[in-house]
């Protein structure tokens, strides 16, 4: 399963007629669901929401979209996730992508309140750390994983990274914060890939698939 990660039209190409496409999920309880599912199929995957642990099965990725951190941890703990996501993750079946809120609960530890959350990755972020929505704001970020074309991106009320653990790999920085991490078979960003056109930040997440 390969992914090229060069080119960042909207369409892309997808997997020929004949090829499995990777199974993705998108946590379905709040947040911009529906731009993520679109993201990841317009990537090449198969995509289904997820809204509880029975949906799980058969994926081989999940994506946590943003929205409103606190609200979806709390979701997901309810719904039984939080331990089903992580019992997959430890076994190392199941790779993680999260996006603003989903960064925020991947991370280790969180300034600014203490959402449910995986803490799956060695970060320390803060909530809300660039402002509110009224500061929302777009850059170019160089991303040399990704080739030598700047990816353009979305910060919407978004996680400032406060310190990265050893092991994480950062790929992209603003201003010296880690705006686009990876560690191991988790991968996170504090902006919105899926609100642009560049297949790029998917078509990345979804070769840790076949890692």
């Amino acid at each position: 399963m390969a992914f090229g990660t060069g080119g960042g039209d909207a369409g892309g190409r997808g997997h020929g007629a004949g090829e499995d496409r990777p199974r993705v999920g998108v946590l379905a309880l709040q947040g911009d669901v529906s731009e993520h599912l679109d993201y990841f199929r317009r990537a090449g995957a198969a995509v289904r929401p997820v809204r509880v642990p029975l949906d799980l099965e058969g994926l081989e990725g999940l994506v946590l979209p943003g929205g409103e951190s606190t609200a979806i941890g709390r979701l997901m703990e309810r719904a039984g996730l939080l331990a089903a996501v992580a019992e997959r993750s430890r076994r190392g079946d199941l790779a993680l992508f999260g996006t603003c809120a989903g960064l925020i609960l991947l991370a280790r530890q969180v300034e600014g309140g203490q959402p449910p959350r995986l803490g799956l990755l060695d970060l320390a972020v803060v909530r809300n750390g660039y402002g509110r929505q009224v500061d929302s704001f777009e850059a170019d970020l160089e991303v040399p994983a990704l080739g030598d074309a700047p990816v353009r991106a979305l910060f919407i009320r978004a996680p400032v990274v406060e310190s990265a653990g050893a092991g994480v790999e950062v790929l992209a920085r603003f201003r010296g914060r880690p705006v686009l991490v990876r560690q191991g078979r988790c991968m996170a960003s504090t902006f919105h890939p899926e609100l642009g056109e560049d297949l790029r930040v998917a078509r990345l997440f979804l070769s840790l698939l076949a890692a």
